[in-house]
């Protein structure tokens, strides 16, 4: 960790600790968003990102200060027990301790994130205040990128972890900011997009920062996956004046797959293969892992499994065990099989089902509230539709987290909303 990035650990740290808990949440952000994930430091066996750092410093402010989670949900119940598998389930692969290391900083990461949030957004006011952040520090990331695309220089670059010059597929300059890789630059954009729809009507100004900059991180990034993720949270949004009829779209949408898998000669999945929104889009990769992924399901169905390198002819270059596996569901049966895959599922469900219980519980009390928790559903669709062909690997899996825990806490303030909610 360099000077620079250990002052920015040190003063988010101080921060995180100092600040009062409805502003608690803001050097969690600022973390993610101004911080690459080549900057941290080494404990024995463990790699603490910055990220990480700061996650530390939240568990011991709620600890010392005795805050809590409002509300135990099943949604807060089925992020533990998915948390709880991951671990237990090490103990079955080829190296045990390896594996657990990796498998405690994923829950550490996950866990980590989610229940912070829930402990620092207990009202409205804060859920609002949440949005506003994020609307707010998102429109930097989205000046570099920009800046990335006509200059060709990431200015994130000398933090380490990603490369100075961006990368170019087909002409196409693909902007990535403080991320990984262009697509989880994108993606980050376009599921954060419903959330910033959300602030039309109470902070516009604030709202159309938020709108611009998530589509300008999209555009800069030239990736497919990001524009069928904003297509799928835009179609998410549309949806919104067919509210009550969302049952008949779930099963004309159920009929529609079925349909198409009796006329196509391979599985509609292959479509996202046709469909190529961006020159040079690798969607055959990703509907062919699915299918090997299926076809090999007895090598991974129970634990998870070590080696998937025969699964692809293509491989990747930090492991010569495995093939890229960018598919965040197949990424959670390869690490725990489809246990910790359902569990994962079912936290989706979850939180969808919440989504439509608030909407019918708040639809005649305030609308401002209702359309907001129905952005929350339009941006988990996208996060849903996204990890189809997106596996998340460096910190943008914050923004999955975020929207998750922002449905779990306005679950538990359902008793209040079925009153009536300050907005």
């Amino acid at each position: 960790m360099n000077s620079l990035a250990a002052t920015f650990t040190l003063v988010n740290v101080i921060t995180m600790l100092a600040l009062p808990r409805q502003w608690a949440s803001l050097p969690l952000l600022i973390g993610t968003c101004y911080m690459t994930y080549g900057q941290g430091t080494e404990f024995g066996a463990y790699s603490f990102t910055v990220i990480r750092i700061i996650i530390a410093a939240g568990i011991l402010r709620v600890l010392f200060r005795g805050e809590r989670i409002t509300g135990f949900n099943m949604l807060d119940l089925l992020m533990v027990a998915w948390g709880a598998w991951a671990i237990i389930n090490s103990s079955f692969h080829m190296n045990p301790t390896s594996a657990l290391v990796f498998r405690l900083g994923l829950v550490y990461n996950t866990c980590g994130i989610y229940f912070l949030l829930r402990v620092f957004c207990q009202s409205l006011d804060d859920i609002w205040r949440l949005l506003r952040i994020t609307s707010i520090l998102l429109l930097p990331i989205a000046l570099e990128m920009l800046y990335e695309q006509i200059l060709h220089h990431n200015l994130f670059s000398f933090l380490g972890g990603v490369p100075s010059i961006p990368a170019v597929r087909e002409g196409n300059i693909r902007a990535q900011g403080p991320f990984r890789h262009a697509i989880l630059a994108g993606t980050v954009g376009a599921v954060c997009l419903p959330l910033m729809v959300a602030l039309w009507n109470q902070y516009r100004k604030i709202a159309f920062s938020g709108i611009f900059s998530c589509l300008a991180i999209v555009l800069c990034s030239r990736s497919s996956g990001p524009l069928v993720s904003v297509l799928s949270g835009i179609g998410g949004l549309f949806l919104w004046h067919y509210r009550d009829q969302i049952r008949i779209v779930r099963w004309a949408a159920v009929i529609g797959y079925i349909t198409l898998d009796i006329v196509m000669k391979a599985p509609p999945y292959y479509l996202m293969g046709r469909i190529p929104l961006v020159s040079g889009s690798t969607g055959w990769h990703r509907a062919e892992l699915i299918n090997t992924a299926i076809r090999h399901f007895n090598e991974w169905w129970l634990w998870g499994t070590d080696y998937t390198r025969h699964w692809m002819p293509t491989g990747v270059s930090w492991s010569p065990d495995h093939t890229d596996i960018t598919n965040h569901y197949i990424k959670m049966g390869v690490i725990g099989g489809f246990p910790l895959m359902v569990f994962f599922i079912a936290i989706l469900a979850t939180a969808f089902f919440y989504i439509g219980k608030l909407i019918e519980a708040t639809d005649d009390i305030s609308s401002g509230a209702t359309f907001m928790f129905w952005t929350f559903g339009a941006s988990l669709f996208a996060n849903a539709a996204t990890m189809i062909s997106v596996s998340y690997f460096d910190q943008s899996f914050v923004f999955l987290y975020l929207t998750l825990a922002l449905i779990g806490s306005s679950w538990s303030l359902t008793k209040t909303l079925g009153t009536k909610p300050s907005v």
